[in-house]
């Protein structure tokens, strides 16, 4: 038997990495003669430097830079050849905030600008972008004054602007591109957009939520005057925050499935094409999974039996419908939340679901 195991983090609780390990332990204590490949995967969320850096070899490097409040903090970022891996979470990050702390009104992506700079002095001129995670809502706002307060001091000019930035790259001969890997598909502003879909849950109340959307429309307009051109309605320019508007804006980014992109680097479907069983999984699953989450896009590139692991189910019949082969919870009926997503726990249970299944 061969298992391709391609498993999303566990969010707060294990990384892909982690989650993966377990699984083959499972299926080796039932079967250890088992085939087992496994391949660190992410959407473009948490996990995402890491398991692009596996990928492709990259080096990791730790920066000095600015938090979601402009704090220092050490972060990290990766290089392969010209291409730099940057994980937005790193330096503006919902993790990197105390709870009490939380209010996308004052959170700001200038630390994302910071690593971009560095990146750029390490030679990089094609960006990985992992948009998942963010604390902020600023519409990349931060990120664009840091990369101007940049060449400004280079420039040792008393002001610049996002025009000098231009100028100062071409003068460089950078042709620079950069990829975001995100599954948010929301526009920049309105109802499905990045402050009332996702500020809540950044520490956003009502009236919050109102005013970051209103600074969103108000800053897509004005460059849209600037440029003569709006992405703001494109899916995804609500990603993180609006940091996904910032970059295809001003920095003509291309937005992709970060699943995808991943499986692409991979060569997935080369890896898995003699399987005879995916094992895909994550955190929760439900009827979201299927709108582009990594265990939906693992289904649409598979050609052997895929099934799915959660360590919470709701919509189940839905997933099957959709074509997982199998859809199982890792956890007994009767455990909490709370005991749940310790990692030992969800190491022990994953292990022992799986020997379950492998030995079937």
């Amino acid at each position: 038997m061969k298992y391709v195991l391609a498993i999303d983090s566990f969010k707060g609780c294990l990384s892909s990495k982690e989650a993966e390990a377990a699984v083959e332990k499972g299926i080796k204590l039932a079967n250890p003669k088992a085939e087992v490949v496994s391949i660190p995967v992410s959407d473009g969320g948490e996990g995402m430097l890491e398991a692009f850096s596996d990928a492709l070899g990259a080096e990791m490097k730790t920066l000095r830079c600015h938090d979601p409040l402009m704090r220092w903090i050490d972060a990290k970022y990766a290089i392969s050849g010209n291409t730099a891996i940057i994980e937005s979470a790193q330096t503006c990050g919902l993790s990197l905030i105390e709870p009490l702390q939380r209010n996308p009104l004052i959170t700001t992506t200038y630390g994302l600008g910071d690593m971009l700079w560095d990146a750029l002095q390490q030679g990089a001129t094609d960006f990985i972008i992992g948009l998942g995670g963010s604390c902020t809502s600023d519409c990349g706002i931060g990120m664009l004054k840091s990369l101007t307060d940049k060449v400004k001091s280079l420039l040792q000019k008393p002001t610049a602007n996002w025009k000098d930035v231009r100028n100062w790259l071409s003068l460089q001969s950078l042709e620079l591109h950069f990829t975001l890997a995100s599954d948010v598909r929301n526009p920049l502003y309105g109802p499905q957009g990045a402050a009332q879909v996702f500020a809540k849950q950044k520490g956003a109340d009502d009236n919050m939520v109102k005013l970051l959307d209103r600074r969103a429309l108000a800053f897509a307009k004005a460059s849209s005057r600037h440029f003569g051109f709006d992405v703001s309605g494109k899916e995804g320019a609500g990603a993180a925050g609006g940091l996904g508007y910032a970059f295809m804006q001003f920095l003509n980014a291309e937005m992709k499935s970060g699943a995808g992109l991943l499986l692409d680097i991979l060569q997935f479907e080369e890896l898995s094409k003699d399987a005879d069983y995916v094992i895909t999984g994550e955190g929760k699953a439900d009827k979201q999974t299927l709108m582009g989450k990594l265990p939906s896009v693992i289904l649409q590139r598979s050609k052997c039996p895929v099934i799915l692991l959660a360590g919470q189910i709701e919509d189940q019949q839905t997933l099957l419908d959709a074509g997982f082969s199998n859809v199982f919870n890792i956890n007994p009926l009767n455990i909490s939340i709370e005991e749940a997503i310790k990692p030992e726990i969800a190491k022990d249970n994953l292990i022992r679901c799986t020997t379950k299944i492998a030995g079937r």
